[in-house]
């Protein structure tokens, strides 16, 4: 098989003008002159080329082609609508086209006024598909800008903070919502009058902050767990609201009582009698302590399962997304309103909301409550500042004066140094 003679030197013949073409076939002389046509001169041909395909520049015949018997084509014309804004940037991108067609015979250019409305032409198809197209980015311009104000109005979402538990049996995803609730319903009967204080002629609120700082080191000694501490609390304030005469001597007694009460309904390993009559240093014997715990026991009716600060801490804690410090810091506000007689006329739930609240202001030094807190705990920012407010003059003054139990307590490594924090001054009257 024969390969091709396109590379082979002398086979394509020479060009002829007078004929024009290339002949193929045959051998020709290779000392006829020149045997293929230079790039410069095949390049001639295609510099003319029109730069733009809406206007072609129409060259006459020169003497070289004039001689050839075939007719070169000419180019037909192309006819695209341009606008006249269209038009205009042409000529400015390229100046010396605007030129030259300024001289020359007006161009075979339809130029249409985007402003004249004339129902006898009619706009090619991509001429109207694109107006429709611009028209459709400009209505859904407005509407992202409509969408974007309401959004900045609109408050953010709540956040499912069960959603990562579902699998956990523990955690009781289908009926937490329903514990809650019932909580909120019950917490109304775990709360004591804020002035029971005044139906005691021979103890004072005074005297509360002392037992009840003393029973927080006792319950950080005993190594118990955190809701027995709450619960004790609730145990004395509740009995204290109803038996009215109580003695001054008496007042010791009934706070150990109420801590072996919470301990038998709390604790796994629960300290024995004489454990509290040891940390009382003897100042009661074990039968005035059995007395008193039945005293106290049918007072109360054997109402022990109310809901404290201490299960809405857990709630709360968990829609905040709190982390350590939060958490730490929380629990040293609200142990510190548990001393305090005067937070007694906010129920669990605000003082747990509260304390949430001001740790977070605290630590981040701006008031933040956000959406998902607000629907879990069920109170706004306003709602809180009252008590958040106090509860800061209460971090405040913990280090000062004579009941510093529980800023000792939380001064450790075990609680992270909590109460070392400083306050938030923003948020003291």
């Amino acid at each position: 098989m024969g390969g091709s003679d396109e590379n082979r030197h002398g086979v394509i013949g020479p060009m002829n003008p007078a004929q024009g073409g290339l002949r193929g076939g045959g051998k020709a002389n290779p000392t006829n002159g020149q045997t293929r046509r230079a790039l410069s001169n095949i390049n001639k041909n295609i510099i003319g080329a029109p730069v733009y395909p809406c206007a072609v520049n129409k060259r006459p015949l020169s003497e070289k082609n004039a001689g050839c018997h075939k007719k070169i084509p000419q180019p037909v014309p192309v006819h695209r609508p341009i606008t006249r804004k269209f038009a205009a940037q042409l000529a400015e991108n390229n100046p010396q086209i605007h030129k030259e067609e300024t001289k020359s015979k007006p161009l075979d250019v339809i130029i249409i006024d985007a402003e004249e409305e004339d129902g006898d032409f009619n706009e090619p198809m991509f001429v109207q598909h694109t107006e429709a197209m611009l028209d459709e980015i400009d209505r859904m311009e407005g509407i992202e800008m409509e969408d974007s104000d309401d959004i900045d109005d609109e408050e953010e979402a709540v956040m499912d903070i069960d959603s990562c538990d579902k699998k956990n049996p523990l955690a009781v995803v289908d009926y937490i919502d329903d514990i809650y609730d019932f909580y909120k319903k019950n917490e109304c009967r775990s709360c004591v009058p804020p002035n029971y204080m005044e139906n005691q002629p021979d103890i004072n609120e005074r005297m509360r902050g002392i037992l009840v700082d003393w029973l927080v080191e006792v319950h950080y000694k005993f190594e118990l767990m955190e809701e027995t501490l709450y619960l004790t609390i609730n145990l004395i304030d509740r009995f204290l609201a109803v038996h009215h005469h109580v003695a001054r001597k008496k007042l010791q007694l009934v706070g150990v009582t109420a801590m072996l009460l919470a301990c038998k309904y709390e604790e796994v390993s629960v300290p024995v009698v004489d454990d509290f009559i040891l940390i009382s240093d003897k100042a009661y014997t074990r039968r005035e302590v059995l007395d008193m715990e039945k005293l106290m026991a049918n007072t109360l009716q054997f109402n022990f399962c109310l809901p404290t600060p201490y299960v809405f801490m857990r709630r709360y804690l968990k829609a905040a997304q709190s982390d350590k410090k939060v958490e730490l810091l929380s629990f040293f506000i609200i142990e510190l309103c548990l001393v305090d007689y005067e937070m007694l006329q906010y129920a669990p739930s605000q003082l747990a909301a509260s304390a949430i609240y001001t740790a977070q202001s605290t630590l981040k030094g701006f008031e933040e409550w956000s959406r998902t807190c607000e629907f879990y705990t069920g109170y706004t920012e306003e709602k809180l500042m009252e008590c958040s407010r106090k509860m800061a003059g209460l971090h405040h003054e913990a280090g000062t004066g004579k009941l510093t139990g529980v800023y000792r307590k939380y001064n450790t490594s075990k609680f992270g140094y909590a109460s070392r924090t400083e306050p938030a001054g923003f948020l003291l009257l």
